[in-house]
């Protein structure tokens, strides 16, 4: 049952941080499963992934649409190299080290929040 509630929880946080930022899988759901339920980096991936694959953000997006905030020419042109990326990149990292994932994950984590930290 701890699980369970956990698990909403996280599933809340990042609705809410993708919302208001416009992210939250990698921000706020990786880090919840990997320490508060011990779930592997690779597993924590492969479950965000696997929440991202639904129209989780469709309402969010709505919202966005509707006061002029989504560009639809790069979304659908993202979308298709989106698809690519994700495929050729998931089959190479899950033969990976998990200790490496890791680092890398926090690395770019890292280095993304100095950028907006420095305004660069």
């Amino acid at each position: 049952m701890m699980e369970i509630m956990l698990l909403l929880l996280i599933g809340l946080a990042a609705g809410a941080v993708s919302g208001v930022l416009g992210l939250g899988g990698g921000i706020i759901v990786i880090p919840a499963l990997v320490s508060l339920l011990s779930f592997s980096q690779l597993k924590a991936q492969g479950t965000s992934m696997g929440l991202l694959l639904l129209p989780i953000g469709l309402f969010a997006v709505l919202n966005y649409y509707k006061s002029g905030f989504v560009d639809m020419k790069a979304v659908l042109l993202m979308a298709v190299t989106f698809v690519i990326g994700s495929y050729v990149s998931s089959k190479f990292i899950v033969d990976v080290p998990e200790e490496l994932v890791k680092k890398i994950f926090a690395v770019f984590l890292l280095i993304y929040a100095f950028k907006l930290l420095l305004g660069r």
